[in-house]
């Protein structure tokens, strides 16, 4: 009888099976293979329990795959405050107000001469830029200062472009130390760590140039262009504060999609031999208000996008080949959507979600600077209205 059998240990198993299942049932379970004991635990789910395991859980970790780095942007509040607000000096101009006058307002002394002002800069491709910097820069500084690699921040090789154009910058000849590096070609080494190896280059490039104690030193990345009385205003002041960042307006791909007003890392130093250290960083809690233009990815040419995306020391943003396509690049710039497809770099929910989506296109082109306005058939790309690129 089958009380009489359990009471005596057999193997009654009180569901009924025909299968591999009924073994678990009893002292032959000990033998099963732990593959059955899937197939038999898999046999006892739901038909919503499969769809949950064999499709939301696959789809939910393709999405993080896919937007993880959306994802860790938008969550950035919850784990990073924002830095420490600046200093922000009033920023007074008016061509018709006498440069005694305007120190006045800045709360700063006026000089009997003016500074010696040098502009240095690491060059990579950005011809362009570069030319409207020199031309905006040319009436008040004393020394410009390049240095070109033939490699790129990351490891890749590049040709001496400046090289290859200096002739389109004959103008400012006369006042040029120029210098090239060699590469080190590290693969697969952070390329934050060829960027620094590059500046410590360029502080002995101005060395050579013959920069000394109180001179100007702007140090700020090509794209970012101090205005011209932005730099005269400083040369000419006293009691001018030995670091000062420049504030500058943020453009994207050209002066027709103004981001914010939220651009600092160039600064402008009161030259100290043994202190002064060329850098790209924070290095004073003061900010001059509306000091110039920050226009960045603001090429020509598609192919240049596509080199700098390369080539930067953000490379890792490029987590997709087809980042690189040419007729994506040329739809983004057309829209003033972001090149690597990412969230705001912002410290407050608010802020993140009030920046989403395109950036809205803007007609003013209205203090711009005088160069690209006096040439505006040959820098147009760079002009409201404009986003087609030459390929």
């Amino acid at each position: 009888m089958w009380w009489m059998m359990n009471e005596t240990g057999g193997n009654y198993c009180s569901k009924k099976s025909d299968d591999l299942c009924s073994k678990v049932c009893g002292q032959e379970s000990s033998q099963v293979s732990g593959m059955s004991r899937i197939r038999c635990i898999l046999r006892g789910l739901d038909v919503k329990t499969y769809i949950f395991l064999f499709a939301v859980i696959p789809m939910c970790i393709f999405g993080i795959y896919l937007h993880g780095q959306k994802i860790s942007y938008f969550l950035r509040p919850l784990w990073e405050k924002p830095p420490k607000p600046f200093h922000v000096i009033p920023h007074y101009y008016n061509q018709n107000v006498t440069m005694e006058n305007l120190c006045k307002l800045h709360g700063w002394g006026v000089r009997e001469f003016p500074r010696r002002v040098y502009d240095a800069v690491l060059f990579s491709n950005e011809i362009e830029i570069l030319n409207l910097r020199w031309r905006e820069l040319y009436p008040y500084v004393n020394e410009f200062v390049l240095l070109e690699s033939n490699s790129t921040f990351t490891g890749l090789p590049k040709p001496l472009v400046f090289k290859s154009n200096r002739h389109e910058f004959d103008f400012a000849e006369p006042r040029l130390t120029y210098g090239t590096i060699g590469g080190r070609f590290r693969k697969g080494e952070n390329p934050f760590v060829e960027e620094a190896y590059q500046r410590v280059a360029l502080d002995q490039l101005l060395r050579i140039a013959g920069i000394t104690d109180d001179d100007l030193l702007i140090m700020s990345d090509v794209d970012e262009i101090p205005s011209a009385h932005t730099i005269n205003l400083l040369r000419w002041c006293d009691e001018i504060p030995e670091i000062l960042h420049l504030q500058l307006k943020n453009y994207l791909y050209s002066f027709e999609f103004r981001l914010d007003d939220k651009s600092w890392r160039a600064s402008v130093h009161r030259y100290q031999t043994g202190k002064t250290r060329y850098a790209h960083y924070r290095q004073s809690d003061i900010l001059l208000a509306d000091s110039g233009w920050h226009c960045s990815f603001c090429f020509r040419r598609i192919s240049d996008f596509v080199f700098k995306m390369k080539a930067y020391s953000h490379y890792d943003r490029v987590r997709f080949s087809h980042y690189l396509n040419p007729d994506r690049i040329q739809k983004v710039i057309c829209t003033g959507a972001d090149l690597f497809d990412m969230l705001p770099e912002e410290y407050t929910f608010k802020e993140i979600i009030g920046k989403m989506g395109p950036i809205p296109h803007s007609y003013s082109a209205v203090h711009l600077p005088a160069y690209l306005l006096e040439n505006a058939d040959k820098y147009k790309f760079l002009l409201p209205g404009n986003c087609m690129r030459e390929r």
